[in-house]
């Protein structure tokens, strides 16, 4: 295990033994027959089981234990596409591995090629230091980052001064890179990753139901959060550029109602963690009061007027997720609307239909929004979490309407299991409709006038939303789903299963 404190010397070098437990050339502790080396397959393949059989909240720092005497490190991190609970995960000194965060290995794990080793100096806990990283991409997951954070070799000690005539003493230099590693220890480690990220993914897919469905509903539950809070900042600083553009506003003036809008949104997002303490319902004339107090500020220095409809059933009761996702929902659509020119209304409401709560947003602009605007605040993901349903309806020269549908009561099954593709994205919606006629990536790309990478992309997000394995799964569901829209002429009847 990583032992936080005094772990490693600060002139550690891949030449020395001592520091990290099994950072020696000898072999490992756990090693079979006592002495050993990585050149020992039958050794390394202990190892690897041993990993393998870690309970999971332990494999990490087992896998740092085990590669201690590979690769000489301080501490360990991963971003897995496999884990819902913890994608991003760090063992090590507790002031290194607390602060190396999500966003940190998402930066990095754009410039390593899954199955193509890297080392190099990357920013982890807030400054760069030196790493080796590997990746890998299962079939059907969204991939997984290793990165091992290597202790900086320390130079030779040089005078720092004189007092009295005599040297007052002697510092080292600046710290060094330490000495890059040999391919077979990069290979070793891939090799390592691979089989261990394959394993996870695998116990993943055929994880007993409940053990799943609790899976799946802290990936929802923490989707959803991500999305309120971007919301949440999208209209703080929207709000607080309102006054900052407005011709008709004083610089002093300017300046001092956006600090008190920064200053108000900075008490809304610290107060954000109030949710979980909130009950369960709300009055609907409360929940919308409070959209209202979201939504005024928007407009405060705009032209556009704003009209409010609350619902007429104003004590009844509606449930905490669902009046919250309808208020950022809302919020959300008319920071889009804003974005148009010529807008002079908009009016939004709620209602009670059936057994559920509709949200209206209706604006006058030229009729030309898409859902594709809503896209950039994550619209479609939230309201996919609650089992709802998003209609725009745009007419050129008279305005658009966009209406949000959301369930007052959990659906019977699964989220998503009645309406499959509802968490996809226009974008993928129109790749996936192209792989349900069995064309190809290249045939695809050249349909939509995008990339083959792109559609790429797009394919691998659409099987990860979907919760498919394959190409042909997707085309499947798809077509269950009621897609391809139109037959298109010449399509085969057959799928490909190009990757």
């Amino acid at each position: 295990m990583i032992e936080r404190s005094g772990g490693h010397s600060s002139g550690q070098s891949g030449e020395h033994s001592g520091g990290h437990s099994g950072e020696h050339s000898g072999g490992h502790s756990g090693s079979p027959g006592g002495e050993w080396s990585w050149d020992d397959a039958e050794g390394v393949l202990a190892l690897a089981a041993e990993v393998l059989r870690a309970p999971r909240v332990t494999i990490l720092p087992k896998l740092s234990e085990v590669l201690a005497g590979l690769v000489p490190h301080i501490a360990v991190a991963q971003l897995s596409g496999v884990c819902t609970y913890s994608p991003a995960s760090a063992v090590g000194p507790e002031d290194l591995s607390a602060g190396i965060t999500g966003t940190e290995l998402a930066r990095l794990a754009q410039e390593v090629t899954p199955g193509r080793p890297w080392q190099g100096e990357a920013v982890l806990g807030g400054r760069p230091r030196p790493a080796v990283a590997v990746a890998s991409a299962p079939a059907g997951s969204n991939g997984a980052l290793l990165v091992l954070v290597r202790a900086a070799a320390t130079g030779p000690a040089v005078p720092t001064g004189r007092a009295n005539g005599r040297p007052s003493g002697r510092a080292p230099e600046p710290p060094e890179s330490p000495a890059a590693l040999p391919e077979r220890s990069l290979g070793l480690l891939q090799q390592l990753w691979e089989l261990l990220t394959t394993h996870s993914h695998h116990r993943a897919v055929d994880a007993a139901p409940a053990q799943a469905a609790a899976s799946r509903a802290s990936a929802s539950a923490r989707a959803r959060a991500i999305a309120e809070l971007s919301g949440a900042h999208a209209s703080a600083l929207s709000a607080i550029l309102g006054p900052l553009r407005s011709a008709g506003l004083d610089d002093a003036t300017a300046r001092r109602n956006a600090t008190e809008l920064a200053v108000t949104a900075l008490l809304d997002l610290r107060s954000a963690g109030d949710l979980d303490r909130e009950l369960s319902e709300e009055p609907a004339a409360t929940a919308f009061a409070r959209l209202a107090d979201v939504v005024r500020p928007l407009l405060r220095h705009s032209p556009v007027r704003l009209d409010l409809l609350a619902p007429t059933e104003g004590d009844r009761s509606v449930p905490t997720d669902t009046a919250h996702t309808a208020r950022t929902t809302v919020r959300s659509t008319v920071l889009a609307m804003l974005e148009q020119d010529g807008l002079t209304r908009l009016h939004v409401s709620w209602q009670f239909v059936a057994d559920g709560l509709r949200a209206v947003v209706r604006d006058d602009g030229p009729g030309l929004l898409t859902a594709d605007a809503l896209a950039v605040h994550r619209t479609a993901d939230r309201i996919a979490a609650l089992a709802g349903r998003l209609t725009v309806e745009a007419v050129p020269g008279w305005g658009t309407t966009v209406t949000v549908d959301l369930p007052l009561h959990a659906p019977a099954g699964p989220i998503g299991a009645a309406r499959p593709l509802e968490g996809l994205q226009p974008r993928e919606l129109e790749v996936l409709d192209e792989l349900a006629r069995g064309r190809r990536n290249r045939e695809i790309a050249a349909a939509l006038h995008i990339s083959e990478s792109t559609v790429k992309f797009h394919v691998a997000n659409i099987l990860a939303k979907l919760e498919v394995g394959s190409r042909g799964e997707a085309a499947a569901l798809a077509h269950r789903a009621g897609l391809p829209t139109t037959p298109a002429p010449g399509t085969p009847t057959a799928l490909h299963a190009a990757s």
